[in-house]
């Protein structure tokens, strides 16, 4: 057995050096665009509908494109397909400077579908390469280092746009740095010197079959079966959360708006302290308890947020969530990218993430109207015993289940070659 890699170690690796940077940029210019783009309907139109209209732009093409752009991505060359949805999404994001009137907010519409369709390829791919780039036991620790990045430049590129906004009351020069981000993270991503090629046979079989491949897949692994349902039904419960911590904070608590930033800060301060915690701890914990008590300790965090008196007690509860939802995300990314073959990534990482936005989208859309029968408070209550339950679930589900040993190349075979199922004890 090997050491387990530490940070220093992964950061040393150039591939690997490369891809996380490249994410870093991408995600900075992803949260620049997110919040400009709600300013800009907001601004235009004054409706809160056109907000939501908005939004619901941005997520939809999970649901629509998300298994196929999977089946795709298990196709073609994962780098090729980074670098060329970062070039196309460069060139789209400045489609935003032409939406200048509410008569124009159709354009609005349709480029924000647009782009966030092409950004359905990413993440699979990014998710599939990340195996060819870090040893099978180092990957916990990279999954926690992406996880934390991702998150400091996500807020980082957050306030870059409120700031531009506020300051030079112009959104116009966000879409220039977002694009100017896509090309940063295309180049860094094309210096990456790993194959990304899956090895594939003679012919591909049809879309319909591959898809089939990759449920089948699923289906026959515990892991990965405990993993889908219980991030299913995890954010049927959180996504509710989402929706009504506004109007909990400013109608029921009855604070300023002011304070949602010191309640990001303190989810977010403590979101990256425990990736850079679990990085270097990775060889010490099983990625499967961290997802079984993650989900519980979160549901029990969110359902103490029902009897909260004050700012305070709140600020306290989103600081002990945030310690475990790195972990959660890092760790189901880990059990991924460690039990299913390297040619199938890309399409089971699809899933996770379409199945995910599915049920978070339908919480949301429930959340407000539950929500006007038995009051904000009553839902968390809910929605933290949805979110234990989906711990005690997946723990069950986990229970006897062995993880691929990080050594056992065989994990990564191609489809072409004959991968053996995950072992169950």
């Amino acid at each position: 057995m090997t050491e387990t890699p530490s940070p220093r170690d992964l950061l040393g690796i150039r591939d690997f050096r490369l891809l996380w940077s490249g994410q870093i940029v991408s995600s900075f210019g992803d949260a620049l665009t997110n919040l400009a783009l709600l300013l800009t309907a907001q601004r235009l139109t004054g409706s809160t509908s056109a907000v939501a209209a908005t939004a619901i732009a941005i997520a939809v093409p999970q649901l629509t494109f998300g298994l196929i752009a999977g089946v795709y991505v298990d196709r073609w060359d994962r780098k090729k397909v980074m670098v060329v949805s970062d070039l196309i999404r460069a060139v789209l994001v400045l489609g935003f400077l032409l939406v200048s009137s509410p008569d124009l907010m159709w354009l609005l519409y349709g480029v924000a579908f647009v782009q966030a369709s092409i950004g359905t390829f990413f993440n699979p791919a990014r998710t599939a390469l990340m195996p060819a780039l870090v040893p099978s036991d180092g990957l916990l620790g990279a999954n926690s280092l992406s996880e934390m990045s991702r998150i400091v430049a996500g807020v980082a590129g957050t306030a870059a746009a409120g700031l531009t906004a506020g300051v030079l009351g112009s959104i116009s020069p966000v879409f220039w740095l977002d694009s100017a981000t896509f090309v940063l993270s295309a180049v860094a991503i094309a210096r990456i010197g790993t194959d990304a090629a899956p090895v594939r046979g003679s012919q591909s079989p049809a879309v319909v079959t591959e898809l089939r491949e990759g449920l089948g897949l699923v289906r026959r692994s515990r892991l990965l079966v405990g993993v889908l349902a219980g991030g299913a039904v995890v954010m049927l419960g959180l996504g509710a959360v989402n929706v009504l911590l506004v109007p909990f904070v400013i109608d029921d608590l009855a604070i300023s708006e002011s304070w949602f930033g010191a309640l990001e800060l303190s989810q977010v301060s403590s979101m990256v302290a425990a990736g850079a915690l679990l990085a270097v701890l990775a060889s010490r914990v099983r990625p499967t308890r961290v997802i079984s008590v993650g989900m519980m300790a979160a549901g029990a965090v969110v359902s103490a947020m029902s009897v909260v008196g004050n700012v305070w007690h709140l600020m306290i509860l989103l600081f002990a969530v945030g310690w475990v939802i790195t972990p959660l995300q890092a760790s189901v990314q880990t059990i991924i990218q460690r039990t299913v073959p390297g040619s199938k990534l890309g399409r089971v990482g699809a899933l996770l993430s379409t199945v995910m936005t599915a049920t978070n989208v339908a919480s949301m859309a429930a959340a407000g109207v539950v929500a006007g029968a038995i009051g904000v408070r009553a839902v968390f209550a809910i929605a933290g015993g949805i979110a234990i339950g989906a711990g005690l679930v997946t723990a069950a589900v986990f229970r006897g289940v062995a993880i691929p040993d990080p050594e056992d190349s065989s994990v990564h075979e191609p489809a072409d070659s004959p991968a053996p199922e995950p072992a169950i004890a």
